[in-house]
């Protein structure tokens, strides 16, 4: 097995191709502007995850209290 980073299958040259890809399309500048906008958008994801959670533990839990 390589001992790379192992990222969906991904071995270390194919992140380095893929981190020079990414330099060359959006400058050094931009790279932290997307870093940041994708990281505020993986927090609302989770966030979103959470809120169907709580709803489903809700009424799961109004559904045994009925129940009862």
């Amino acid at each position: 097995m390589e001992t790379g980073v192992l990222l969906f299958n991904l071995g270390t040259p194919e992140v380095i191709g893929i981190v020079v890809i990414v330099l060359l399309l959006f400058g050094g500048k931009k790279i932290p502007e997307l870093m940041k906008g994708l990281g505020k958008g993986v927090k609302s994801f989770k966030d979103g995850v959470k809120d169907v959670e709580k709803e489903i533990d809700e009424a799961t839990k109004d559904d045994n209290d009925a129940k009862k």
